[in-house]
């Protein structure tokens, strides 16, 4: 179970285009044993920064993420199926993401089987 960085400004669009209301966030468990953890919040592009992808996505190639660093929670969250038992870094995290896109997480697993999620606003 790999996965890269959580692009907000790849997300931004997604909530735009697709006209979403929130957003389900899966492995939040891959990130349990990281020291710090990076959400890439914004573009360098031709020695400017932006903050919404390119008009022509083929300029995307020269774009390079611009990541803010978080602190990690280095303890688990497999397999929790409650918000309130997460570590308080992870929920600073999931915070930051729903700032960064504008929608709320609805939706989080904590692991690979069906079970192990964390359903909010039920």
């Amino acid at each position: 179970r790999r996965c890269g960085w959580f692009d907000a400004v790849l997300m931004r669009r997604a909530v735009v285009v697709n006209s979403l209301s929130s957003m389900a966030l899966m492995k939040l468990d891959v990130l349990d044993t990281l020291s710090e953890i990076k959400i890439g919040n914004s573009y360098r592009y031709r020695g400017k920064v932006i903050h919404d992808l390119p008009v022509d996505l083929c300029d995307l190639q020269a774009c390079e993420p611009i990541y803010e660093t978080m602190p990690g929670w280095q303890s688990s969250t497999f397999g929790i199926t409650e918000f309130e038992k997460l570590p308080l870094a992870a929920k600073n995290y999931l915070a930051q993401l729903e700032k960064l896109c504008g929608v709320p997480i609805e939706i989080i697993s904590t692991g690979p089987e069906r079970n192990q999620t964390i359903f909010l606003n039920d």
